[in-house]
């Protein structure tokens, strides 16, 4: 048989039946597992099969469909789940380092993996920021005891679009790894492993929920990374993903592709529509032509994303007077939900960093970061271009 395509993976991969045989995926709501001896309990401890599970913690049947699930659409030879992005993040980092290790990372991320990186820098971890749009400044970065490049695909909030390819020659090179978050990218637009990146992180909070209902997180990668550094620390510290939120990741996948394509085009259709407007300083998107890495979003992701930024011209007044306006998209700071979130990081994401540090990454107080949703995209055309005229 012919490989599936991504649409058939979304649907069908990973599927575990009980003697049942039910259609759908089954919630196995339970902490722990029982032995038929005390020397099966023995030897699972010893080494636990695929299907042999020991405790929550460790593994579960719901959750080992979805990590199966996120392994096939990605490209990797397995996964493992967290309990949020952040704990993939953090997760995926902390297993791979030492003190003394050094981390090369982009400064364009979320204010919250800028943290994970402070704290690692405390337990004696030496980390560089560097422009990530700038593969000069990351080859200038790297030194002998760099163990890890760590970036975002597509950064939030300025959208910039970073080079997979070319960071993971210079990584390698170097003989460090390269742990890339592609949350706005999506499993959809993401060819981050044909790419190079050896460790892939995603919030399955975003897109692949998609229903704003659960948090969660998964980290994808080669075998022998998931089930040695990867799973021992996040099994022993507590990150592990709830079941009931894997069964719900896993019905949500289902309709990722749909989903996300669509949220592509309204968001394509809204930066077409309100670029140039005179109520705005920038309209950022990289599917647009002027955007600094058009053709690089285009080869690596085949579309500019769900996301766009608008930069109000008359800052923070500005924003709020837009937000305030307006009537389908919802103010909150999630994204990649199916209804659409507007979101001013100056004062909600990204406020614990300095003025300093915001204007570093492009953060103004004008800035808006919009993710859109699944909506009628001439509704949200007409809702956005009425919020700039509230302005």
């Amino acid at each position: 048989m012919t490989e599936r395509k991504i649409r058939t993976k979304l649907v069908h991969d990973g599927i575990r039946r009980s003697q049942y045989g039910e259609m759908a995926e089954a919630l196995f709501l339970t902490q722990g597992f029982v032995y038929p001896s005390a020397e099966a309990a023995e030897a699972r401890f010893l080494s636990s099969g695929d299907d042999e599970f020991i405790y929550a913690r460790y593994g579960n049947p719901t959750t080992r469909m979805f990590e199966d699930r996120m392994a096939a659409i990605e490209g990797t030879e397995d996964a493992f789940a967290c309990a949020s992005g952040m704990a993939a993040i953090n997760g995926a980092l902390t297993c791979l380092v030492k003190a003394g290790d050094h981390i090369v990372a982009a400064r364009q991320m979320f204010g919250s993996c800028l943290h994970v990186l402070k704290v690692l820098e405390g337990f004696g971890v030496d980390v560089t920021l560097v422009d990530g749009t700038q593969l000069d400044e990351w080859r200038a970065a790297m030194l002998p005891e760099t163990k890890i490049c760590f970036f975002e695909s597509v950064s939030n909030p300025g959208l910039e679009v970073i080079d997979i390819a070319g960071v993971a020659k210079i990584a390698h090179e170097g003989g460090a790894s390269v742990v890339v978050d592609n949350a706005f990218a999506s499993p959809i637009f993401s060819r981050a492993v044909e790419l190079g990146a050896d460790v892939i992180v995603y919030s399955a909070t975003k897109h692949i929920d998609g229903g704003g209902r659960v948090l969660g997180g998964v980290v994808c990668g080669t075998k022998e990374f998931i089930r040695g550094p990867l799973e021992m620390y996040v099994k022993h510290t507590g990150g592990a993903m709830s079941p009931f939120h894997a069964w719900v990741l896993l019905n949500g996948l289902q309709t990722l592709d749909l989903r996300v394509r669509a949220q592509a085009g309204n968001a394509a259709a809204v930066a077409a529509a309100v670029a140039g407007h005179e109520k705005l300083a920038r309209t950022v998107y990289p599917g647009l032509m002027d955007h600094p890495q058009h053709g690089l979003a285009m080869d690596q992701m085949g579309s500019g994303g769900t996301m766009i930024a608008l930069d109000l011209a008359d800052g923070k007044e500005a924003a709020f007077r837009f937000l305030n306006a307006l009537q389908i998209v919802s103010i909150s700071n999630n994204l990649g939900d199916a209804k659409s979130i507007a979101t001013h990081p100056a004062t909600t994401t990204h406020k614990n960093l300095s003025d300093e540090d915001r204007a570093a990454i492009k953060i103004t107080p004008g800035l808006v970061r919009i993710s859109m949703g699944i909506e009628d995209g001439s509704d949200l055309v007409a809702d956005i271009k009425q919020a700039l005229e509230a302005v």
